[in-house]
């Protein structure tokens, strides 16, 4: 099974979804880090 951005992308979305309930503070920082990925990963296709 290979593990590419589309079939990791549900799973993050999940783990983020569990953190910011858990702790609401780390809504920044998740939406960050998730949107600096997304734009490195674009930029390197």
């Amino acid at each position: 099974m290979t593990l590419n951005l589309i079939t990791l992308q549900p799973i993050i979305a999940l783990v983020a979804g569990i953190l910011i309930l858990i702790i609401p503070r780390l809504l920044n920082f998740i939406v960050a880090i998730y949107l600096i990925v997304i734009g490195i990963t674009g930029l390197l296709r």
